[in-house]
């Protein structure tokens, strides 16, 4: 066997790793969201509420490995359809005039040092938002602490 069919092989199998690994934590999720809405249905104690807590951090530590894997099975550098593309640069102005220049990650670990205030995740509540608008374009969207509006002022793609 050549060197080449080898590496072939191996990267064939960790796909299929990498795919079954996928379906697990959809699985996962899944039963989470499920678990989330029956606590938001009950009532309970404080342990409840912690234990509710706590699954939605889980929650949010699955839907961040799925994203990774997608992306890996991407090839590392493909879009998420619905995601602005990983270096987007846009420039937004806030309601109170203040203007920004912010770059587009895929993964908050990507944001380079000093610059988590310039930084803005793709799959964030505004890095969804602006995706499909164009510069002047006034975007609303929702957030934990209610909704927000900003106006997009320029928007460049890699």
């Amino acid at each position: 066997m050549s060197q080449d069919s080898g590496s072939k092989k191996f990267a064939e199998a960790e796909r299929a790793r990498l795919e079954s690994e996928l379906a697990d934590l959809k699985r996962r999720r899944d039963q989470l969201r499920a678990d989330l809405q029956g606590d938001a249905e009950t009532v309970g104690d404080r342990g409840d509420a912690a234990e509710a807590l706590q699954r939605a951090e889980d929650l949010g530590g699955v839907e961040e490995q799925i994203s990774r894997l997608t992306w890996l099975l991407a090839g590392g550098n493909a879009t998420v359809d619905g995601q602005l593309p990983n270096g987007t640069e846009v420039k937004l102005r806030w309601p109170d005039g203040e203007e920004v220049k912010m770059r587009v990650v895929n993964f908050i670990e990507e944001t380079p040092a000093g610059a988590e205030d310039t930084t803005l995740t793709a799959d964030s509540p505004l890095g969804l938002a602006l995706f499909g608008h164009k510069a002047g374009d006034t975007i609303t969207y929702r957030t934990p602490r209610g909704e927000q509006k900003v106006t997009l002022l320029a928007i460049k793609q890699p």
